[in-house]
């Protein structure tokens, strides 16, 4: 017979103490060093919440009938006593109730000897399915009317109507009430109960009930008027969850849109930081002036542009650097926030893969962003990418969400609060502080290409299934082959799965004769950048619209393109005949690029062109230069070279930049980049143990198990040895026979029990198994703990072979 949970877990199997290992992950985290040390972090607090905010709500309520179950005594219960207490339901459904729970040895033992593990009721409500403590806990008096059922009974019968209400009231639980001031009312029901013992008063400081003037029904009235169901309701199935059915290809095609459109979106949202980047508070967090302009800018919600800014900080793509001179003291530097390097990396990575990355930093970002634009319990505003949002229970809410969408057939879209109440039953210790949480996860998800008319794609389920580290079936899980060559060997499963309902990236555009480009498809990433650079973007969408202008050409021209090579990178990119419109607007420009030259002087202007100075020198919008001539091909300005050339463009002029030596200066665009940083995490999948890690984690704590049980059983002699003063008679002959055991358990590689005094003075004993003696030391492995030991033979007491 077992009754302590480690002598139940040296009785169990090596199946079933891997299964064990394998619910509860974190008992071996890190490995204990043998069982007993296992037992004790089973039944420690932290572990038995998170095994019982796994549990579904029936198995609770089976825990619950459990703890009620059990005798007063020795604290066992029997599967027979639960089966009466759970009248009415399936007894198949109990037992496999409780096979969960012993499974998890949170309740232990055979049929009629069932033991609840030591740290259930520390973390569990005192109040069992909803009813009190045992009278003979909280009053001599309530005890005795309660063993007398015929006096119970009569006293419930005589209990006026209003009195009786309140212990119907009490009975369905909570088991507890106030007084407050029907102490001293006559006529008061509460108080004409407690004058009959059926409520008893909890005094101050009781460490389970709480406040003064509180009142608890003993246990036995509560399940004496819950009559036939003494647990009260049970929900031993999950609620039903009513579905609407759509077409698996249209929720695909649907959901693969919008993700494509949220990656073009986070672009947006990052570009705009690099244009403009955005001030930290001294809080922590953008200000909601900077979220208001960035959603103005691009075109955005704030609810979007915040969850985009939130997701984009998770995966690494934007982050905090300083910029120097930008602060209000004497030009201090200041946080800001804007694109890291990890952004051009990720832009220039294939579509699908882009929103795999930003989906996973969602998934796995223990932020709700949710709550920005809502004020905390000190009614501040929470802002956006502040220590506010951050919530640890976020991500495991989204995966309880889009587990049970992932479970439901392809293309079913449930009822939102049937789906909840279903994520509820299923957790139900958590799910209640989760019901928020839950619901924005959908929303996000929705967002963010996971979810579309109200189903769950295939790809995101992909995604999760990769997340749990379950492996495809095969290599095209889907069943969809697509032509993705461009997709990197190394891409995710979801990715691909993904790309198979995106459209082809093009390298091709269709200039028109209105000066606009189309894009007919998402543009591969060096096109993208060729056309950022070019043209300036009109619309978006699965067929994107740019449109050629003077500006966006005098920008190439900038940057270091010469006419004949905007004109050869639209004859190879259109698939259109070039317009003469585009010809003649590139010539134009290109002939009058650089008429002017511009150099420091201030700022000097010099050209071949006599007449075009003149011109310039003419020209009143130019008045504020303080243009001077200083020979037929030289003018200069007193003003910096930045304002002159600013001025010189807004009159219509191209000038050109130029150095000491003459050369022209390209004016590529500068980004300003932030440093590469770690995504806030990259994965919320619980570590899952693998067969053979199990059996190796199981044959370890065997292993010690064993070790430790032999080393508590040293040989008498040692023990003996161990207390003898090191001077005493016969010492020196007790020492030389220690020395021969080891020699002889060295030669036999046997193991041995060695007494020692350690450098402390402390006596103590060891098993081990001697690897050799020399040079006045033994050296020694300890197989339980594998390490090796060295001990000075001057300090052995006594040596004993194992038997």
């Amino acid at each position: 017979m077992t009754t302590t949970l480690a002598d139940h877990l040296r009785s169990l199997s090596d199946e079933a103490l891997g299964e064990l290992l394998k619910l509860r992950p974190d008992l071996v985290m890190p490995v204990p060093p043998d069982l007993d040390a296992l037992a004790a972090r089973a039944q420690s607090r932290v572990s038995v919440t998170r095994a019982l905010d796994s549990l579904d709500q029936f198995t609770l309520e089976i825990l619950d009938a459990t703890r009620l179950a059990r005798d007063a005594g020795g604290g066992v219960a029997s599967l027979s006593a639960v089966l009466a207490l759970a009248k009415g339901v399936d007894a198949a459904a109990v037992r496999a109730a409780i096979d969960r729970l012993r499974a998890r040895v949170l309740v232990y033992g055979p049929d009629q000897e069932l033991r609840v593990a030591a740290g259930v009721d520390e973390v569990s409500s005192p109040y069992p399915a909803g009813l009190g403590r045992p009278a003979a806990e909280l009053d001599a008096e309530a005890a005795a009317l309660c063993t007398d059922a015929a006096r119970l009974r009569r006293t419930l019968l005589a209990a006026p109507p209003p009195a009786r209400a309140v212990l119907d009231r009490l009975a369905a639980g909570p088991p507890v009430g106030t007084l407050s001031g029907s102490r001293y009312d006559p006529e008061s029901p509460v108080r004409w109960l407690v004058e009959h013992r059926l409520l008893v008063p909890i005094p101050t400081g009781d460490p389970v009930a709480g406040p003064a003037g509180a009142v608890e029904l003993p246990r036995e009235i509560g399940l004496l008027l819950r009559r036939e169901s003494p647990l009260g309701p049970v929900h031993p199935t999950p609620p039903p969850v009513t579905t609407a059915e759509r077409e698996p290809a249209a929720v695909d095609a649907t959901a693969a849109g919008q993700a494509m459109e949220v990656v073009r979106q986070t672009s947006v949202v990052v570009d705009a930081l690099t244009a403009e980047p955005v001030t930290v508070l001294r809080s922590g967090g953008i200000g909601v002036r900077d979220l208001r302009r960035l959603a103005r800018v691009t075109g955005l919600s704030e609810p979007v542009t915040a969850l985009l800014l939130e997701v984009a900080y998770a995966a690494g793509l934007i982050g905090e650097d300083e910029i120097p001179g930008t602060g209000g003291r004497a030009g201090s530097p200041e946080q800001h926030v804007l694109p890291t390097t990890t952004y051009d990396l990720w832009r220039a990575s294939p579509l699908a893969q882009r929103w795999d990355h930003l989906a996973r930093a969602w998934l796995a970002m223990p932020r709700q962003p949710g709550l920005i634009g809502q004020r905390d319990e000190r009614n501040r505003l929470i802002n956006a990418l502040s220590p506010e949002v951050e919530r640890t229970r976020a991500p495991f809410a989204r995966r309880e969400v889009l587990t049970a969408l992932a479970e439901l057939p392809a293309g079913a879209a449930p009822e939102v609060e049937e789906l909840l109440a279903l994520v509820q039953w299923r957790a139900p210790r958590r799910g209640a502080a989760r019901a928020a949480l839950h619901r924005e996860a959908l929303a996000e998800a929705t967002t963010l290409g996971l979810i579309a008319l109200g189903a769950l794609a295939s790809y995101a389920r992909a995604l999760l299934d990769e997340i749990d580290g379950d492996e495809p079936a095969d290599d095209d899980p889907l069943g969809v082959r697509a032509d993705n060559e461009h997709i990197r060997a190394d891409a995710s499963a979801a990715a691909r799965a993904l790309d198979a309902f995106l459209p082809r990236p093009v390298d091709h555009v269709l200039v028109q004769a209105d000066l606009t480009v189309v894009v007919p498809g998402p543009p591969e990433p060096t096109l993208a950048a060729e056309l950022d650079l070019v043209a300036e973007p009109e619309s978006a969408g699965a067929a994107s619209v740019f449109r050629v202008t003077e500006a966006s050409v005098r920008a190439a021209l900038d940057a270091g393109y010469a006419a004949e090579d905007l004109h050869e990178l639209f004859r190879r990119r259109s698939r259109t005949p070039i317009p003469q419109t585009l010809t003649y607007l590139i010539d134009d420009v290109a002939r009058r690029h650089g008429g002017l030259r511009v150099g420091s002087a201030g700022a000097y202007l010099r050209s071949d062109d006599e007449a075009l100075l003149t011109q310039v020198l003419a020209d009143r919008r130019l008045a504020g230069l303080s243009l001077r001539r200083l020979a037929p091909t030289v003018v200069v300005s007193p003003h910096p070279l930045g304002r002159v050339l600013t001025a010189l463009r807004e009159a219509g002029y191209p000038p050109v930049a130029e150095d000491a030596t003459g050369a022209a200066v390209l004016a590529k665009p500068r980004t300003r980049r932030a440093p590469a940083r770690t995504p806030l995490a990259t994965t919320v999948a619980v570590p899952k143990l693998s067969g053979p890690r199990l059996l190796a984690l199981v044959e370890q704590l065997r292993r010690g198990d064993a070790a430790a049980r032999a080393a508590r059983r040293a040989p008498e002699s040692v023990r003996a040895a161990n207390g003898r003063p090191s001077g005493g008679p016969g010492a020196a002959q007790a020492h030389r026979e220690a020395l021969a055991v080891l020699q002889q358990a060295l030669r036999d590689r046997a193991r041995v029990w060695v007494g020692y005094v350690d450098a402390h003075g402390a006596t103590a004993s060891r098993l081990v198994r001697p690897v050799s003696i020399g040079g006045g030391y033994l050296r020694a492995e300890d197989e339980r703990t594998q390490m090796l030991h060295t001990f000075a033979l001057h300090r052995v007491t006594a040596a004993v072979l194992d038997e």
